[in-house]
């Protein structure tokens, strides 16, 4: 049964049980309560989902962090079922564009060519744009497979230049000349055409208009090569070297629309494949991007359902799939039996034939995997999509209201607090209480803030859901399925006030570790804020939200209310303070495209606490746009300001940093410095416009283990990206918590896999380079990308022979007279640094040979 708790009766102290159930290489980012089953409209028929065609996919990128997301309307199911799509740890696929940026790029130092190392050319669109032909080919051939993934994000006249037709065919005809002798490995360049390619398929996608369209003749360039490709010896080659390539070889048979000409090779790649892959990720990304990629999209291509109505025995094989690597779902590999049996309930919804055959065979999967428990997430792809496009077979299926069941299962205790239903997995009845005081209280505070004069009229939702999960992995396992928001974040506001039928959903998950929340609900506050601010402040939806530069405004105001309501410090918004990053006329610029999360959120705070303190009568002039739905004169309000107010805020930001803008009482702050394996912290913590002091410390390390110490070092057993979390409390019982990742390596020697980058050169995150050597005198330079959101990189050095030392520098080539970090252990080739990162770009670092040295391993972690 599913449990409702009455708040009156919570409050009493009833107890409930529960129910069972790329940029570029730079010199060397008050109604009644809703009804408990209300969800966001679900599309049952492949019509409606229809209506939103998935686009190609775009680049390999670093996953998403905690950081939350922007509130919008619940996805349809074809952008729903491709934004959740499994990939392997730590990334996502772009599926939309985001800004490219460029920068001017030297030659390496002569000490480094002289060891015979390649210089690094020049990255810029228009260095591409601006050739053609065999020019063209041999550039993109001569460029980092880094360089190229930055052409994703070109957009306009750029687009245009690169991307035409006569620029892709030539490199479509190199790609097909490759392609027949296709070596196993990147050793040709041909991994940097197939980039392009892909590319080119998914920039036009975006930008038709700049780019124009293109025709038979380069499908027809294209397919050559794909089938010259697939006709060698190599591309079946089980070993990383061919999956790097191979990966983005299978996603442009999607990209092109080809889809339906490549059932055997995908059939061959799914049946082929066996636990002895597992020792080669990059392999099995190439396995996993058929699941992803062709037999996700191609449903959308009517050649593709042609050929399977023709030939249905690809579902068999993802049948076989899904049902006979179940024991992956306890593993590192999960996602590849999840997407299986994702696409082959996706396929039933193609037409009357297909379905016949996909039936029982969904039903098999569905029956072999329980909604709980390691077999969930199969359970959960495959039955949403059964649901989703077969929906008119439900009852077959089992799957009938999908939300309401899942819900029943995960979500099992309900809280009626007011106009707000809270779903929960895994609060206390004391828990639930005080998330519904916190909200409550939450209200009156945003109320004063704002100063508003109610709802604006025409905006429905004023009842919300709240779901909150016990932990991460359940968040991304469970709610997309059931709210229809993406979970790549750490939760998110899903609502479309202008619909009468829709339900506005906050889903939120509670932290391992004390985060200062009430009940460790992550961003509770913050996603509550985005509701409210949606209700009293915004007139229209999500879309009209965003029609001019407001992100400053709409996540800003989320987490200044989050912390100000809360009492608490933003201590990442204090040490940006101090950054002097960026001038608030930069800020009022903000996007959603533009900006990376720091820009968005600790300096979305920063301009939002200063105009609030400084220039309020703005703020309400604004307000007063927003609430009329003239989004134009709101943005006019802080557009014509101008740089006028850039200098005060620049001295503000100075008095914040130096403690003016910290909250009453104790504020937790440390230092934590990393030897090996071992992590030393040291406590910097500070009580703020009170007569109180810090009296106790509490930290936990990320890996179940704690400490009430002022300055504990701990020492981790296993190489990895720790959460430390430092609890401070003061004489009045007044705690503060602030977390921060260290990560460490065990000894100073972890191996990490190689680096996957055609130049032996180019780091990565978490991989290394071994086999490092220079002669005495001379440097060894090597060189990372940083995506934004990177807050910290390590870099180490271990093993072989000989004395290095190792040098840093985020601007240029680094070497013993230009650095800005350095490890120069005596003797030694065991050297360490880690520096904090606030911007995206290239880094760069050497080693020095104090000394003959060889064998030599470099690892860079962030």
């Amino acid at each position: 049964m599913r449990l409702r708790i009455p708040l009156p009766t919570l409050m009493a102290g009833v107890v409930a049980g529960c129910a069972t159930a790329a940029t570029l290489l730079p010199a060397p980012a008050l109604a009644a309560a809703a009804p408990a089953a209300a969800r966001p409209p679900a599309a049952t028929a492949p019509a409606a989902a229809a209506s939103a065609v998935p686009k190609p996919l775009g680049p390999t990128v670093a996953a998403g962090s905690d950081d939350f997301a922007p509130a919008a309307a619940p996805l349809p199911p074809a952008l729903l079922g491709q934004a959740v799509m499994g990939q392997p740890a730590g990334t996502a696929v772009q599926t939309t564009p985001r800004p490219a940026a460029s920068a001017p790029v030297p030659a390496k130092p002569k000490a480094a060519r002289a060891n015979g190392a390649k210089d690094t050319q020049s990255c810029t669109p228009a260095d591409f744009g601006s050739r053609t032909g065999s020019g063209l080919v041999s550039f993109v051939e001569g460029s980092t497979t880094d360089c190229v993934n930055t052409l994703f994000n070109v957009t306009g006249t750029d687009a245009g230049n690169v991307f035409k037709e006569p620029q892709m065919l030539s490199v479509a005809q190199a790609f097909q000349s490759l392609a027949a002798d296709y070596t196993g490995d990147d050793s040709t360049g041909i991994w940097q055409l197939v980039l392009f390619l892909r590319a080119g398929y998914y920039v036009q996608s975006y930008n038709a208009g700049a780019v124009g369209s293109y025709d038979a003749a380069l499908t027809s360039a294209t397919k050559a090569g794909l089938d010259a490709f697939f006709a060698g010896q190599h591309w079946t080659d089980v070993n990383d070297n061919n999956g790097s390539v191979l990966y983005d070889v299978l996603v442009l048979t999607d990209s092109a629309n080809l889809q339906g000409d490549y059932l055997k090779v995908y059939k061959q790649v799914l049946s082929s494949y066996n636990n002895s892959y597992n020792a080669f990720p990059k392999l099995v990304n190439a396995v996993n991007s058929v699941l992803s990629a062709p037999l996700w999209r191609g449903n959308y291509n009517p050649d593709f359902v042609t050929a399977v109505t023709a030939d249905p025995s690809i579902l068999g094989t993802l049948s076989t799939f899904a049902l006979g690597h179940e024991d992956l779902l306890t593993g590192p590999n999960a996602f590849l039996d999840e997407n299986a049996g994702n696409d082959l309930a996706r396929m039933s919804g193609d037409n009357a034939t297909i379905e016949a055959a996909a039936r029982p065979l969904v039903k098999a999967v569905l029956d072999s995997a329980r909604i709980t428990g390691s077999t969930g997430p199969l359970y959960v792809h495959t039955a949403y999509q059964a649901d989703a496009f077969d929906g008119a077979q439900c009852s077959y299926y089992n799957t009938c209201d999908l939300p309401a069941k899942l819900t029943a299962a995960i979500l099992p205790d309900t809280l009626v607090c007011d106009n707000r239903t809270i779903e929960t997995e895994d609060l206390s009845p004391a828990d639930l209480a005080a998330v519904c005081t916190s909200l409550r209280g939450e209200d009156t505070f945003f109320h004063n803030m704002v100063k508003d004069n109610g709802p604006v009229p025409g905006q429905y939702d004023k009842t919300i859901t709240l779901g909150i999960f016990a932990n991460q992995a359940d968040y991304v396992n469970y709610s997309w399925a059931i709210f229809g928001n993406s979970t790549d974040n750490g939760g998110q506001t899903v609502m479309d006030p202008t619909d009468p039928t829709n339900q506005a959903v906050s889903v939120m998950y509670q932290k391992s570790w004390n985060d200062g929340f009430t009940a460790n609900v992550w961003n509770l506050n913050h996603e509550y804020t985005h509701y409210m601010d949606g209700i009293y402040d915004m007139k229209g939806n999500f879309t009209t939200e965003t029609s001019v530069p407001d992100i400053w405004w709409i996540e800003g105001v989320a987490e200044y209310e989050s912390y100000a309501y809360r009492g608490t410090t933003d201590t990442q918004a204090m040490q940006e303070a101090a950054n002097h990053t960026y001038k608030l006329s930069t800020i009022f610029q903000n996007t959603y495209d533009n900006s990376d999360s720091t820009r968005v959120y600790p300096w979305g705070y920063l301009a939002v606490r200063y105009m609030f303190e400084k220039h309020p009568a703005d703020v309400t002039n604004m307000l007063n746009h927003f609430r009329a739905g003239d989004f134009q004169g709101a943005y006019a309000v802080y557009n014509s300001i101008g740089t006028a107010y850039d200098a005060d805020f620049d001295s503000w930001l100075t008095s914040c940093a130096a403690g003016a803008c910290y909250a009453e009482g104790p504020t937790a702050l440390f230092d934590a410095s990393v030897n090996g394996a071992t992590v030393s912290l040291s406590d910097k913590s500070v009580e703020t416009a009170s007569s109180d002091r810090i009296t106790s410390w509490h930290w936990t390390f990320g890996d179940g283990t704690s400490s009430d110490q002022q300055n504990p070092t701990h020492t981790y057993a296993a190489a990895g990206t720790y959460t430390v979390a430092l609890t401070a409390t003061d004489s009045s019982g007044k705690s503060a918590s602030t977390p921060a990742s260290v990560t460490v390596t065990t000894g100073g020697t972890t191996t990490l896999p190689t680096c996957t980058d055609a130049r032996t050169d180019a780091m990565g995150q978490n991989c290394s380079r071994s086999g490092r050597a220079e002669s005495a005198g001379n440097l060894d330079y090597l060189y990372i990308y940083l995506p934004a959101g990177t807050t910290t990189l390590k870099v180490s050095t271990s093993g072989g022979t000989g004395s290095a030392s190792l040098y840093y520098d985020p601007n240029t080539w680094a070497s013993p007279s230009t650095f800005t970090a350095s490890s120069t252990t005596p003797g030694s080739t065991a050297q360490s640094l880690t520096v904090t990162n606030t911007t995206a770009g290239y880094r760069y670092l050497s080693l020095y040979a104090n000394t003959d040295f060889s064998g030599v391993t470099v690892s860079t972690q962030y």
